[in-house]
């Protein structure tokens, strides 16, 4: 049985052929859908700043503000009660120096909020939601640069290992579930592992910005995590926007290394990059919808120029369907309310 009048196999054609049929309700749409979205596939980041009586709204990014301990355990209850599958934290410290002295410190902002977080939510087999923390120097060192410079003021890779290494375990010890490593460094989910493992922290998975690039999408991300590099850019150790092969390389060596899962950030100028790596590799592959993107939403959207909740949701149905399993989006909550 063909089904069609142009030989075996192939479609019909129109009259017979009627794509629309599928398109016509909205039951039909769903029962078609190639992509889906669900809570579980979202984790959302959130930034805890110390020192502060009351959260600071962000003001390039509408909605997203700087958290106290006692608002961030508001916004993860209300995550892990929509369904959210992931929270990952970042650190905004009341003081910095040259080494990020606060990245690996037992009493740093985010080990303090991890610790508060696993306390309130639970931890283990059992725990709601998975709790994730980005490792790197940026947010702490008083030059915003990824790691410790050398006195030629580039950031000096090996030494940075060291410092990377020191905060991965600071925050498994916190309740880290999930250790992000982001300073795009050499050998940097190695000294992690190797560090875990050697800790008695094995079960700690590590995700991996593989493919992270030198972005301009990421300026409403330095205003949050008041983390704007002091002098230069992060070219030298971020990859280059024009090349795509080579995150494919990058996505290769840190699974060598041990990484679990691996990211593409950001996720929406590079949905290509998505999709190469997702065709490459058989382990969980996350993006991050960034927070350049966002605000370019959330500004039009103001404006009235677009429909804000269905450019939300297709957004986040792009990024799903290029091959990304988990999405970091700053709309995880809202979305997964509006999903149930």
């Amino acid at each position: 049985m063909t089904g069609s009048r142009t030989g075996w196999g192939s479609p019909a054609e129109f009259p017979q052929s009627r794509p629309r049929r599928l398109r016509r309700t909205a039951g039909l749409r769903r029962l078609a859908a190639e992509t889906t979205l669900a809570p579980a596939d979202l984790v959302l980041p959130l930034f805890v700043k110390e020192g502060i009586a009351a959260p600071q709204p962000v003001a390039s990014m509408p909605g997203v503000v700087q958290h106290t301990p006692d608002s961030l355990r508001k916004a993860a209850y209300d995550a892990v009660e929509a369904g959210v599958g992931g929270l990952i934290l970042f650190g905004v410290p009341a003081a910095k120096d040259a080494r990020g002295s606060g990245a690996d410190d037992p009493d740093g902002v985010v080990q303090v909020a991890l610790r508060d977080l696993s306390d309130e939510l639970g931890s283990g087999p059992n725990s709601p939601t998975v709790l994730m923390s980005d490792c790197c120097l940026d947010e702490y060192t008083d030059h915003g640069h990824c790691g410790l410079l050398t006195p030629a003021g580039e950031v000096d890779n090996d030494a940075t290992l060291e410092r990377y290494a020191a905060a991965a375990v600071a925050q498994a010890a916190a309740g880290s579930e999930v250790i992000a490593p982001s300073g795009m460094m050499d050998g940097q989910v190695a000294a992690i592992r190797g560090a875990l493992d050697q800790a008695g922290f094995p079960q700690v998975a590590i995700l991996a910005y593989s493919a992270k690039y030198a972005s301009a999408f990421y300026g409403p991300f330095r205003d949050a995590a008041e983390c704007a590099p002091a002098f230069g850019d992060r070219a030298a150790y971020q990859q280059d926007p024009a090349n795509s092969t080579e995150a494919l390389r990058e996505v290769r060596l840190d699974l060598a290394e041990g990484a679990d899962a691996v990211m593409v950030k950001p996720a929406m100028a590079y949905l290509d990059v998505v999709r190469r790596v997702a065709d490459e590799v058989d382990v969980p592959v996350a993006a991050y919808q960034v927070s350049g993107e966002y605000a370019m939403v959330e500004a039009a959207a103001a404006n009235g120029w677009v429909d804000r909740e269905r450019i939300i949701l297709e957004t986040l149905l792009s990024i799903r369907r290029a091959g990304a399993g988990t999405v970091l989006t700053y709309w995880a909550t809202e979305v997964s309310r509006r999903l149930h």
